[in-house]
Formats: C-alpha cells, sequence, structure tokens
C-alpha cells in the first residue's frame, strides 16, 4: 500500500505504578497501520492487547516513545487538543460497549458528533446514515435495554463510525457474540477499512482475526510475532 500510516507507534513503552511495584504493560512497541489495512491484535490475558489500543487512540499516554494519529504527535499534545483529535478521527468500540442508557440508539450515535461541535440536525443526518448502514435503522428510537447484545453492539459500532473519522479501534468487539453476528461485526469494520479507515482490532478468536490483512501478536506488553497472511479458509 501506498498511504502514509494513519497511526503509528514507535519505541511505546507504558509502566502502571510506580517504584518496584510497576507493571509494564508495553514495552518498546513499534507498530503503524496504514489507511486501508485492517491489523488484528492477539495474545494472552494480560500482553497489553487493550492498553495498546488506549495508547493508540490518546485514551492513555505511553510511558516512553511516541505515538503520531493522522500526522500529529500524541505526547505533548494539550488534553484539549487531543479530546478534540479523538472525536474528530478516532472511533472506539468498547469492549462493554459503553452506550448511555438513557439515550436511544439514535442519541447515543449523534451525542458524540454533537459534542464535537456538529449542529444537530447534520449530527443526527449522519447517525441515521451509519444507522442504516449497521442494519440497524429500525431501532434507531429504541433504548439499549430494548434491543439484542448483537444489535447494541452494532450501535456502538455505528458510533465509532459516524462522521469521517479515519482511525477505527476496536476491542473484542465480537465478544459474548453467536458466530453469525460476529461475523456481520466483521463485515462492517473490513468494509470501512476498505473504504478507507485503518482499523486495529483486538480479539483471541482466529476466526475473527483472519478478517486482518495483518496479525500482530503480543506477549508479556512486547510484539513477539506478525503473520501477513490471513487464513482465508476461516472467513
Amino acid at each position: 500500500m501506498s498511504f502514509d500510516p494513519v497511526v503509528r507507534l514507535t519505541d511505546v513503552g507504558r509502566l502502571h505504578g510506580d517504584g518496584p511495584g510497576a507493571v509494564t504493560a508495553l514495552s518498546e512497541v513499534s507498530l503503524a497501520v496504514e489507511a486501508g489495512e485492517l491489523v488484528a491484535v492477539m495474545g494472552p490475558s494480560g500482553s497489553g492487547k487493550s492498553t495498546l489500543l488506549n495508547v493508540a487512540g490518546g485514551l492513555d499516554r505511553p510511558t516512553s516513545g511516541d505515538v503520531v494519529v493522522e500526522g500529529v504527535s500524541l505526547s505533548r499534545l494539550p488534553a484539549g487538543e487531543l479530546a478534540a483529535l479523538r472525536r474528530r478521527h478516532v472511533g472506539y468500540v468498547f469492549q462493554d460497549l459503553n452506550l448511555i442508557p438513557s439515550l436511544t440508539a439514535l442519541e447515543n450515535v449523534t451525542l458524540p458528533r454533537e459534542l464535537d461541535g456538529i449542529r444537530f440536525r447534520d449530527a443526527r443526518r449522519q447517525a441515521l446514515e451509519v444507522l442504516a448502514e449497521v442494519g440497524l435503522a429500525e431501532v434507531a428510537d429504541r433504548f439499549p435495554d430494548e434491543i439484542s447484545g448483537g444489535q447494541r453492539q452494532r450501535v456502538a459500532i455505528a458510533r465509532a463510525l459516524a462522521g469521517e473519522r479515519r482511525l477505527i479501534l476496536a476491542d473484542e468487539p465480537t465478544g459474548a457474540l453467536d458466530t453469525p453476528t460476529g461475523d456481520e461485526i466483521l463485515q462492517l469494520l473490513r468494509a470501512r477499512c476498505d473504504a478507507g479507515a485503518a482499523v486495529l482490532l483486538v480479539t483471541h478468536e482466529p476466526r475473527y482475526a483472519a478478517w486482518a490483512d495483518r496479525v500482530v501478536f503480543l506477549r508479556d506488553g512486547r510484539v513477539a510475532d506478525t503473520a501477513t497472511a490471513p487464513l482465508e479458509s476461516a472467513r
């Protein structure tokens, strides 16, 4: 691919805590994800997968090294500018979804766009378009507890995709879903990636990693291996 990376991590380290009790979550991790590329991250529990996503998207700052998103280094970016960059360029699919139960599906997707200063009419239009893209136009006015787990997962993905975000970070987006619904989720992420986004996907399932262009394996906070050939038979 000829595109510049949407996100680049260079020698990134992340320590939790201080002194003798400090825990190394990431150590000298270097990784770049280009536009149009889906990269899956795999590894045992505690290997640093979620920390990697948080650092890549600016939710957490590295202890060492540098993270660049859309050409902007996050290391010294003031908090307000960092928050604005996240809202405009980074879409998150959290493992626990983080939907607001008192808001409808449409309102959950619309809210981040409004917080970024988008006019209500435009934010609502964008939200309706992306809800239709994920097949949820008919439940736009329902609350999270009125729809199925798979539908809630797709609302979370719609929220991440709304607008022109080019970096999508998905932390176990198929967790607790049956296989057909999980496949639908990966189809959505793959389609957005093919449309020009960079997608970084954390998963423990080889069948979902098979949708990726590249698989990065973490162990003890380090990149242990990388595979570039997807398992086509698993799709």
